[in-house]
């Protein structure tokens, strides 16, 4: 059945998956189940998981060990002109690359050999396809958590410039996408 080192494989597993505060919302059941599109990485201390600007191709849950995310304002990981953040289990990061087309916000450094659970695009459609309600689930935490990092970048970005840039940055991206998209599908007449 299971041997020892599986067991205890299996239990830190589930019990990172129910203390996350990403999959809160989630059944024990429906955790369970995205559990078993979940795949176990192991990486080295000083090892980098991802790079700022690489694209966006999955999410991950931290199980064991330490990870640094690192905002740099150049290509160079080593510009001392960056800042950091440190995640621990049973905190995950890259959500946002998940359902949006977005290149990575940070750079991602294992502060510690760490073992980690990824979720991939391809195991998001295959959720979809598998169980469309945990998937709905998903998506409402992603936009949940887009949106009040949007809001809260406004306000920020409010007290160094006029609330009227801050918006109409919003509108010139909203209204530009728009119109970019209907130009590159234009109805039949």
């Amino acid at each position: 059945m299971f041997n020892k080192n599986q067991f205890n494989k299996l239990k830190n597993q589930t019990q990172m998956i129910f203390q996350s505060t990403f999959l809160k919302d989630l059944s024990s059941t429906e955790r369970y189940e995205f559990l078993q599109l979940c795949h176990r990485r192991k990486y080295n201390k000083g090892e980098f998981i991802y790079y700022q600007n690489d694209p966006g191709t999955g999410m991950y849950f931290i199980e064991d060990g330490s990870v640094d995310l690192i905002v740099s304002n150049s290509q160079d990981d080593t510009n001392t002109d960056s800042i950091s953040f440190k995640l621990e289990p049973p905190d995950s990061f890259g959500a946002l690359s998940i359902g949006y087309d977005l290149r990575r916000l940070s750079s991602a450094k294992c502060l510690t050999d760490c073992t980690l659970l990824g979720f991939f695009n391809p195991d998001f459609e295959t959720l979809k396809k598998r169980n469309p309600g945990i998937a709905v689930k998903f998506l409402e935490k992603l936009s949940t958590i887009a949106m009040q990092q949007l809001e809260r970048t406004v306000r920020e970005l409010e007290s160094v410039t006029s609330t009227q840039h801050v918006f109409s940055i919003q509108f010139e991206t909203y209204y530009a996408r728009s119109r970019n998209e209907t130009e590159s599908n234009p109805t039949e007449e």
